[in-house]
């Protein structure tokens, strides 16, 4: 099985390969639209999208090979693709806060954060291709709920002049310099980072096994 991570993020791509999955990673620019409001839903519907738009590329691709045999020898031979999406937001009081547009946006968000618990949802598509084009999805979200301590202006400056903030959900993350105001959480670990990789597995396995 041909295994594809249908995102950019360096920290997925570390939790894959932390758990001993080979994979390759392809990136869609697809637009995303939300027709959800509640995070739970809004994560699900923009992995489902990045996960659906990688594999038409990928389907794309194996089309425009060497011509139409390419495409019928992959599947003589039995290959099978699984493509992963995911997508993360941090929510306040139901409110979605996802990667800041500047560093004063930042700064912004992490007060907001500062001394009180907050959410990261975490949406997981799998979309598993056989052999003769039949195509299976499956989709779910993780929740973890995060504590903060609270932060200083000075700590808030201080942290955002990293630049750590600037490409993550909430503008933190939990694996970096920004540990040191992490009072508590409960949940998955890993889904804060950006994967719940033991649930995927878990999710994938019996899925797979079981169809």
């Amino acid at each position: 099985m041909r295994i594809y991570l249908a995102s950019a993020s360096p920290r997925r791509r570390e939790l894959l390969l932390q758990i001993g999955l080979e994979f390759e990673v392809k990136v869609s620019n697809v637009q995303e639209m939300v027709n959800a409001s509640e995070p739970e839903r809004v994560v699900e519907e923009l992995s489902a999208q990045k996960a659906q738009a990688v594999l038409a590329d990928l389907e794309r691709e194996l089309r425009q090979r060497a011509a139409a045999d390419a495409w019928r020898q992959a599947e003589a031979a039995g290959e099978e693709i699984l493509v992963i999406g995911a997508d993360t937001v941090v929510a306040v009081d139901g409110r979605i806060l996802g990667k800041p547009a500047d560093r004063g946006a930042a700064a912004k968000m992490l007060k907001l954060l500062s001394g009180r618990s907050h959410e990261v949802f975490t949406g997981v598509t799998l979309i598993f291709r056989e052999p003769l084009g039949q195509i299976r999805r499956k989709t779910f979200h993780e929740r973890t709920e995060v504590v903060f301590y609270a932060m200083s202006q000075a700590e808030i400056d201080g942290y955002v002049s990293t630049g750590d903030c600037l490409d993550k959900a909430g503008a933190y993350g939990i694996q970096g310099y920004c540990a040191r105001y992490i009072k508590e959480i409960k949940g998955d670990y890993n889904n804060v980072v950006g994967l719940p990789v033991g649930r995927l597995y878990q999710e994938a396995k019996e899925w797979l096994e079981n169809e």
